[in-house]
């Protein structure tokens, strides 16, 4: 089954036609960078024009930077707070001519398509993926089942923010870090995922792990640590995959 699946984060909207049987682009990605503000409205409004980019005309999967039950968004990450309680996939449908939307979080879905078809496929036990990019995005798995909206990257750090305001990539590009000085700030963040959650795998994504050849000797975790296989097109198949499975089961 070919399906439409996005991925709206921080810095910029994706979306790509996936062949959800191989876990595959088939289209390029198409790309609009994230409006500022990041209001309702305004990604509202880039979804469509994506949507009509692909002149798509079925349901829609959606990754989305927030904690969304039942199609509401109960946070916000990296975008505005008016996402806050905001009924996000009816807002989508509105826009895009009455289409179906099927929304989850975003590393949630990114994790999806690692376990269906990358670097998680058959592993069991706890598997974390944290996806390394504006945010840090957290999916956790048990035994290949998705347990939703994890949002670790929200843990507070020493002084009270975020702790991926200290350790994301954006971090990074802000304070002109090294990627050594970075890794360490990442390396602290793995071992605190250990202490409280005690994973026995991570999966990393995002755009930064590309370059994990670059930061993995800064790495000091004692848990396996594995690069997604579909890099920073992992929100993209696993909004398709979330899309037909909700599909097929009515939902």
């Amino acid at each position: 089954m070919e399906i439409l699946g996005l991925d709206v984060g921080g810095s910029g909207i994706k979306g790509a036609i996936v062949d959800t049987e191989q876990g595959e682009l088939i289209t390029d990605r198409f790309r609009i960078d994230t409006p500022k503000p990041a209001t309702p409205k305004s990604v509202a409004e880039t979804v469509k024009e994506i949507v009509e980019h692909f002149k798509w005309k079925e349901f829609v999967g959606c990754s989305f930077p927030a904690v969304i039950i039942n199609g509401k968004s109960m946070t916000a990450g990296n975008i505005s707070d008016k996402w806050i309680g905001t009924q996000a996939d009816e807002l989508f449908s509105k826009h895009c001519d009455g289409l179906k939307f099927y929304l989850g979080n975003d590393a949630d879905l990114a994790g999806v398509a690692e376990v269906e078809f990358g670097a998680a496929k058959g592993l069991m036990d706890k598997v974390l993926m944290i996806t390394i990019g504006t945010g840090l995005g957290t999916g956790l798995f048990y035994n290949g089942e998705l347990i939703p909206n994890m949002e670790l990257g929200h843990i507070l750090y020493k002084n009270g923010d975020p702790i991926e305001r200290y350790a994301a990539d954006s971090a990074r590009k802000r304070e002109d870090l090294s990627m050594k000085e970075w890794a360490k700030r990442f390396d602290y963040y793995l071992h605190h995922l250990v202490r409280v959650m005690a994973p026995d795998y991570f999966i990393l994504g995002g755009g930064i792990s590309k370059k994990f050849d670059k930061f993995k000797d800064h790495l000091t975790v004692d848990i396996p640590i594995k690069v997604a296989e579909s890099r920073n097109h992992a929100g993209i198949i696993g909004a398709a995959l979330y899309a037909k499975r909700m599909h097929e089961a009515g939902k």
